[in-house]
């Protein structure tokens, strides 16, 4: 059975090293070939939009922009329904490939055999 890692980050530019540990890791897992599912929350939510992970700055780490585009062709990046509603993000609004999923969705892939989950 291949084991499978949700990862939900909470930081945004706010916490940038935090923010970038979640993304490198979720890549790092891809490029393993591990089944990665990205959870975008809170101010990483900000990331599901169009140029918005080019504005990330953090010397010595992998240009975030790289990182998210491996997520999307590797793995499920997901923004949080009620993070994306606070901010009035719609799925017209977000990068291809992001879905828009809520608590439900979430918990029914923590809660699966063989899955790990961190948050960030």
């Amino acid at each position: 059975m291949s084991k499978k890692l949700v990862i939900k980050v909470t930081a945004g530019a706010d916490a940038p090293e935090r923010c970038s540990q979640a993304f490198t890791v979720a890549t790092v897992a891809v490029a393993s070939g591990v089944e990665v599912s990205l959870w975008l929350t809170g101010e990483s939510s900000w990331f599901a939009l169009p140029g918005r992970a080019a504005e990330f700055e953090l010397p010595h780490a992998a240009p975030l922009p790289e990182l998210l585009d491996a997520l999307l062709a590797g793995g499920q990046v997901t923004l949080c329904t009620q993070c994306a509603a606070r901010r009035g993000i719609t799925q017209e609004d977000v990068l291809d490939g992001v879905r828009i999923a809520g608590a439900q969705v979430f918990v029914s892939e923590i809660m699966a055999d063989g899955v790990q989950a961190l948050v960030y």
